[in-house]
């Protein structure tokens, strides 16, 4: 096992209406690849549910790759709900505005929410 797979691990999930993403460990420059790969690997449905209560670093690599994949899921007429972030995760969540743009659910909150539009980025 390489450095980057001991402080990063992604597991995925697929049921007919929705796709689970659980990420564990340090989402960083070392390990963005292999988030972003997981997050492309999942296949359309109507809702991506990215469990990020294992994470317990998001660089701005990780938020690139995060709304990289908001996007793709927009496109393709989806949802990207954030499940469970930890309290540092949701911090950059907000402190970034995310929250704004990304649904963000904690604890058994239903993930039917109605998605914001995404402002143009730089």
């Amino acid at each position: 096992m390489t450095q980057a797979e001991d402080r990063f691990h992604v597991r995925l999930r697929v049921a007919d209406d929705v796709v689970e993403v659980r990420a564990v460990g340090e989402i960083d420059i070392a390990t963005v690849g292999a988030f972003r790969a997981a997050l492309w690997a999942a296949p359309a449905r109507p809702l991506l549910r990215l469990d990020l209560s294992g994470v317990q670093v998001l660089s701005a690599a990780g938020v690139r790759a995060l709304v990289a994949a908001h996007l793709r899921v927009r496109a393709r007429g989806g949802e990207l709900v954030v499940v469970d972030p930890d309290p540092v995760v949701a911090r950059v969540l907000r402190v970034g505005g995310l929250h704004r743009v990304i649904a963000v659910r904690h604890g058994d909150v239903p993930v039917g929410a109605v998605s914001r539009p995404l402002a143009a980025c730089a």
